[in-house]
């Protein structure tokens, strides 16, 4: 393509603009030859390449019942469709090519593994070059507010941190791939809810450090090539023509420079949304391009937004063609091989009593597995972002090669239909239970309760599924439940269980990675990157959820996920950051670089890791820190780093991690920018947000900042912001002809009886002649 950019646009017409900025078709962007032009295609999804010829490479015009079919695909449908359970390259009868299924992003964050992750981009990035697909529209990383949110299964987690980090993995390695990220949705997209109509109304505060602080982290460490819009609005306006979002934040706070693109649809004005900074509509509407035309020609959209729009739509263009690798064939042999370790490095061994795991041929030869999931595996959510699997694991035909020999294992399907109990069913589950040493449970959640425009309608596991766990607990102490769901489940039947497995949706390995963690082949080594609840209504987003008149108040605030539970005193079922482990780990040692520390420093927290058991294990450290009282509300505590860490068994390894003090910084909404409080800050690392062995005190040393007074403050206040209360002083003692220290010492003795603003404090109970605009102007300093 022709380097010369600007030289390209201006010999363009305004019509020919209007096409370039504009999707052709579902899934291409406009092809211009006439200026050396090409299209470029893009296709979902978060954690696997969906892929539909028909609507790429068909001659004929798609038809919007084919693109239906694609993003209402429920996970069961995909998978069915896969022909075998390994092996097989083409699925009969779907609309999308087979492609590798990665865990899921609510199970691919458990593994907290960066640089697996990187390596999972990588392979997406060779699958998109073999199938010709230069950009692919992820990740996702809306914060996972409520459990109810129907793609909260794409979702990383409820902290910023854990889904800023993985997403710049991500895309780090898809765009080493020659392909291109599409960071969504932003922003504030938080449920499926009335998804086109719902306002997300959340203050400013919360909003910056919860909602967007994921979606900077990601940004600063990746620069991902382009940028999705959401569907909803926030806080009154189209997230789509959101100038505060797309431009002040986006590009003029953190500098961004790539490209911004709708979701599918998601524009309702074409005109606003080009000026304030979404440069590609998607798809192809003409009601978009014949309002955009409209309002060039009438002067109403200048030419230089358009024209900034297509420049920053032809570096992508240049850039996609600049990585295109026509000859790339994945290997997905490989990927499958990546698939299962990332699905084993993300399964999270929540309960172990007793330690039943792993199996052991000398105490539970016999076992019986039970439940549909084993045979048809409940693997990824419904959706847009839903991939028929290249292969699959089923977990029953993976636990039988496993066992080998030294196990005999029995088979019970227990609830056949999801919907409605079996009698005879369960009579031959518990007759296969009863017979073992050991039965290991499959249950999930109803398919197809996720996906897009409709949230779960509560936290519960399938009524049938929950049902077999009792029959089979009645009959067989030693219960092994697996779990698959897209979010977080209520636990009524934990007591039932000595052992559970959580894996979420886990893609295409999961079999696989399952029976290795039953038979002690993998350690097991994931985490909570959400917190687990006891019950729906003590979620944080219970009250306000999913609100009423189009308005969804975010009324908790700050307090999103473990920042409730910890603020509130709560005890979880499960805390964020937890799961076990075949072996222990002991923390000790903690020091830091410094105990007294700049805002602009970085600062390096040591300690020592410690793998106290008899095997080889993973840990994943966590560090926390605690806020010095201040005048704005905080956290109990807040995640700030993590590491994961592979220890042989007896091993201790000094373990650091790097904290900058910029990163301790909160949104002040008085002075409308970050500070870093000063004063003495705590320091925690552990195994969990509920488990913190190691704590050391900073004194973080910087001036303190503060909101300009009025005149209508209190006299304690301006006491407290010792420069404004200088002038003051000075103001009153020029007034009075009183020497300062006099004054100063009247004015603190005074104070707390001083329960009006200021000037009518100075004016009528110390009947000073100060007028409003003398008092203004020695609170700000302003003469």
């Amino acid at each position: 393509m022709n380097s010369n950019f600007k030289t390209i646009i201006a010999a363009m017409t305004a019509e020919e603009k209007v096409a370039l900025l504009t999707g052709s078709g579902l899934w291409r962007t406009a092809s211009l030859p006439q200026h050396g032009i090409s299209d470029i295609v893009m296709t979902d999804g978060t954690y696997g390449v969906r892929y539909s010829s028909a609507q790429i490479d068909g001659e004929e015009k798609w038809s919007m019942d084919d693109f239906i079919s694609v993003i209402t695909q429920t996970a069961d449908r995909a998978s069915a469709e896969e022909p075998t359970a390994k092996g097989g390259s083409e699925a009969l009868f779907s609309a999308s090519l087979p492609a590798t299924c990665f865990p899921n992003g609510s199970s691919l964050a458990c593994s907290w593994d960066v640089e697996l992750v990187r390596q999972m981009g990588q392979a997406l990035g060779r699958e998109c070059q073999q199938m010709g697909v230069n950009i692919l529209l992820g990740p996702g990383i809306n914060i996972r507010r409520t459990p109810l949110a129907g793609r909260g299964y794409e979702y990383y987690s409820e902290d910023p941190v854990v889904s800023g980090d993985l997403a710049a993995a991500l895309i780090n390695g898809l765009q080493e791939e020659g392909v291109g990220a599409s960071l969504k949705h932003f922003a504030a997209n938080n449920s499926e809810y009335r998804r086109t109509e719902m306002d997300s109304i959340i203050e400013e505060r919360a909003l910056r450090e919860i909602y967007l602080a994921g979606f900077q982290r990601a940004i600063a460490k990746s620069q991902p090539w382009t940028v999705m819009s959401s569907y909803n609005r926030l806080n009154g306006v189209q997230t789509s023509q959101d100038p505060f979002l797309l431009t002040q934040v986006l590009r003029d706070e953190w500098g961004y420079d790539g490209l911004v693109m709708s979701d599918w649809y998601g524009i309702k004005d074409r005109p606003a949304s080009l000026l304030a900074g979404n440069d590609l509509a998607m798809p192809e509407t003409r009601r978009d391009k014949q309002t955009l035309l409209a309002a060039i020609v009438s002067g109403d959209v200048p030419m230089e937004v358009v024209d900034r729009a297509c420049l920053r739509m032809l570096t992508l263009l240049d850039k996609v063609q600049r990585h295109r690798r026509p000859q790339t064939r994945a290997d997905f042999a490989a990927h499958h091989a990546l698939s299962q370790r990332l699905a084993a490095e993300s399964i999270v061994l929540l309960k172990n009593e007793g330690n039943l795991l792993p199996l052991d041929a000398r105490k539970t030869p016999r076992i019986a597995v039970i439940g549909k999931p084993a045979q048809e595996p409940v693997i990824q959510g419904s959706g847009c972002a839903t991939t028929v699997p290249y292969l699959l694991d089923r977990p029953l035909d993976e636990i039988f090669d496993l066992a080998g020999d030294d196990f005999t294992v029995s088979w019970a399907v227990g609830s056949p239909d999801d919907a409605h109990s079996d009698g005879q069913a369960l009579a031959q589950a518990r007759e296969v239970a009863q017979a073992a040493d050991v039965a290991v449970v499959f249950v999930s959640t109803a398919v197809g309760e996720d996906g897009e425009n409709g949230d779960r309608q509560d936290l519960c596991i399938l009524p049938t599924h929950e049902r077999l766990i009792r029959e089979v607990a009645a009959v067989q102490p030693n219960v092994v439940v697996v779990l698959a769901n897209s979010d977080a489940v209520v636990m009524p039947w934990l007591g039932e269980c000595r052992a559970l497995l959580e894996t979420f949706f886990a893609g295409q390995g999961m079999g696989r990675a399952v029976a290795e963690i039953l038979f002690g082949k993998r350690n097991p080594c994931g985490k909570l990157t959400v917190t687990m609840p006891n019950s729906l209504e003590e979620t944080p987003a219970w009250l306000h959820y999913p609100g009423e008149n189009q308005r969804h108040y975010y009324g908790e605030g700050l307090f999103v996920g473990y920042r409730y539970y910890d603020k509130r005193q709560i005890t979880p079922q499960f805390p964020f950051g937890f799961g076990l482990s075949y072996t222990r780990f002991a923390y000790a040692n903690i020091a830091l670089s410094a105990s007294r520390i700049g805002a602009e420093e970085t600062l390096n927290v040591a300690f020592d890791l410690t793998n106290c058991g008899e095997r080889e294990g993973k840990e994943i450290a966590q560090l926390y820190v605690t806020a010095p009282a201040g005048e704005l509300i905080r956290e109990v505590r807040a995640l700030k780093a993590f590491t994961k860490v592979t220890l042989a068994a007896g091993e201790t390894r000094r373990v650091n991690l790097s904290l900058p003090i910029a990163d301790l910084a909160c949104y002040h909404p008085g002075l409308a920018d970050w500070v870093v409080t000063p004063g003495r800050w705590q320091i925690f690392v552990g195994a969990s947000s509920r488990d913190l062995p190691l704590s050391a005190s900073l004194e973080v040393d910087c001036p303190p900042r503060y909101v300009p007074l009025r005149a209508d403050n209190s006299l304690q206040q301006l006491i407290q912001q010792p420069e404004a209360f200088a002038r003051v002083v000075a103001l009153i003692a020029a007034k009075s002809g009183l020497p300062e220290p006099q004054v100063r010492e009247k004015l603190i003795r005074l104070a707390p009886d001083m329960v009006f603003g200021l000037l009518t404090s100075l004016t009528e109970f110390l009947a000073l002649d100060i007028e409003r605009d003398e008092l203004n102007a020695a609170l700000t300093g302003r003469q």
